[in-house]
């Protein structure tokens, strides 16, 4: 099941920061902090702090409920020191790892507690995502966007979600989804036609 917010709260609106490309560069220099804290444990916190308020944005976003979001986040970072020896650098940011396991600890908490699906929604990206579907921008439109979502398996919510909900690029959510550029697209393309069959279906 599946709770839509149409906006969040105003504190966490301000968080949202502009996504930068990372650098080569800064990928090989965090690398180099991650071989550390593998040796060291204590060095891991640089990388959680750089990446706190990153892991509870996205969270957030996805449950609407503060404490529930501490609690996840927590596991995340618990997660990702269990697992750091592991950690193999693969030309992509750290931070990919970081909201793969983000987003497999959301979807356990889903699973284990059986309550809604929160998927937070702003206006103005919900008339980018009708005009994928429709180049008409009307209300009862979106009203059926969102009644849609509903009928997507959770891996194509996930992507809708972070291409258009969180206006990421292809090249991040496959970081993060762990795929191919290539393939997000074509994922994207197949989940936007689904959703075009949905509509149709429920428009008449």
């Amino acid at each position: 099941m599946l709770q839509i917010s149409r906006s969040l709260v105003q504190n966490f609106s301000l968080m949202e920061s502009s996504r930068k490309t990372v650098s080569d560069q800064a990928m090989e220099a965090e690398w180099e902090e991650i071989q550390a804290a593998q040796q060291e444990p204590t060095l891991f916190q640089p990388l959680y702090r750089r990446y706190y308020e990153a892991m509870f944005r996205f969270v957030y976003r996805r449950t609407n409920d503060e404490q529930i979001t501490a609690d996840l986040v927590s596991q995340v970072f618990l997660k990702a020191m269990q697992k750091l020896q592991g950690y193999q650098f693969k030309g992509v940011p750290f931070s990919a790892w970081l909201y793969r396991i983000a987003s497999n600890q959301v979807a356990q908490h889903f699973r284990n507690t059986k309550k809604n699906r929160m998927v937070s929604i702003e206006n103005h990206n919900l008339t980018e995502l009708a005009e994928e579907i429709k180049p008409e921008d009307n209300q009862h439109l979106k009203d059926l966007l969102i009644e849609s979502l509903k009928d997507l398996k959770p891996i194509e919510l996930s992507l809708i979600e972070l291409r258009f909900f969180e206006q990421r690029p292809f090249k991040e959510i496959a970081d993060i989804l762990d795929i191919t550029e290539s393939n997000a697209k074509v994922k994207t393309y197949r989940i936007l036609e689904k959703m075009k069959k949905i509509i149709s279906k429920k428009m008449k």
